[in-house]
Order: C-alpha cells, then sequence, then structure tokens
C-alpha cells in the first residue's frame, strides 16, 4: 500500500513522464519473468545506469508478478514455440554448449517464453505508459487537486502536521 501512495505522489511530482514509463516497463520485465535469472541481474543494471524511477518499477513488478501467474500458461506456450522451432534449433544447442549461456537458463519455457513476452510489450507499455502518465496530469491531477475533499484534507491540521513532520525528517521537496 506504501508503494501505490508512493506511485500516486509520483504521477503529481514533477518527475519527467519517461521516466515513471521506463520504470514500468522494467518492471515488467522483472515481473514477468521468473526472478533468479541472470536477464534480470542486467535488468537491474539498466535500472541502476539510467535515470529510472525505482518506485514505479516496485510498483509495477508487484502488479505485473500477479498478472505473470494468471498468462503462465501462455509464457510456456510461447517458450516452447521458440524453443522447438525447427530453424532456431541449432542455435539453440550451440548457445546451450557454453557455459555462459547454460547459467542464463534460456531453455526453460517459462522463462524464454515470458522473456519473449516481455520484451516484445515493451515498447508498447513504454510509450502507453508515458501517454497515460501525461494524459493523468493534464486532466485528472488538475481535477483532482481542485476537488474539495483534497482542498479540505489540505487545509486540515492532520496534512499540515504532516507537512510539517516531513520537512523536518527532510522528504518534502
Amino acid at each position: 500500500m506504501g508503494q501505490l501512495l508512493k506511485l500516486f505522489k509520483l504521477l503529481n511530482a514533477d518527475v519527467s513522464p519517461m521516466q515513471i514509463a521506463a520504470g514500468i516497463a522494467m518492471g515488467m520485465i522483472l515481473g514477468f519473468t521468473p526472478l533468479w535469472s541472470l536477464h534480470n541481474l542486467l535488468t537491474l543494471f539498466i535500472i541502476c545506469m539510467f535515470r529510472i524511477n525505482t518506485s514505479a518499477v516496485l510498483v509495477s513488478f508487484a502488479v505485473f508478478s500477479g498478472f505473470a501467474y494468471l498468462l503462465d500458461p501462455v509464457f510456456i506456450q510461447t517458450g516452447e514455440f521458440i524453443l522447438a522451432y525447427p530453424e532456431l534449433k541449432p542455435l539453440w544447442t550451440s548457445l546451450y554448449q557454453q557455459d555462459i549461456w547454460r547459467l542464463a537458463h534460456f531453455n526453460h519455457t517459462l522463462l524464454m517464453g515470458s522473456l519473449a513476452v516481455s520484451l516484445v510489450l515493451w515498447l508498447p507499455l513504454l510509450f502507453i505508459a508515458r501517454l497515460l502518465i501525461i494524459q493523468y496530469r493534464e486532466r485528472i491531477m488538475t481535477w483532482v487537486l481542485k476537488s474539495k475533499v483534497v482542498q479540505a484534507l489540505k487545509a486540515s491540521k492532520w496534512y499540515s502536521s504532516i507537512q510539517a513532520a516531513a520537512s523536518v525528517a527532510g522528504l518534502s521537496k
């Protein structure tokens, strides 16, 4: 629940929509694929190297992990199709002969299928998430901030005490 609140605060903050969208897309890769995999180490490295929002990564990782259980049969069928494709069998055989590729566990149908699906969906999700974040900020955020409920909460002593505590702790902008 705390991560969801951080995400809503993040959506309202002055953070680049592309940074948030990249976090959502990278979290999808981590969530769809088995966690303890070599490619997830590469994904974490990319997250650390570029300006990708980690709160968005964590929230989308949790969300997409839930969807992954529902999509496992699709991932397994996709991985089986890719690994059994006749023209690719010599490639998989030669890669499996090398130790580093054996560590990647690409020969597992679930991992291959989930990685293939997440890589195919990565770019569309990146641009759709960016567009939705921009639309949220232009249309919904201004409406929510002007609503009487939010105005009443901001006027309350509770909100001012939370803001004061956040500024003392160094958590406010």
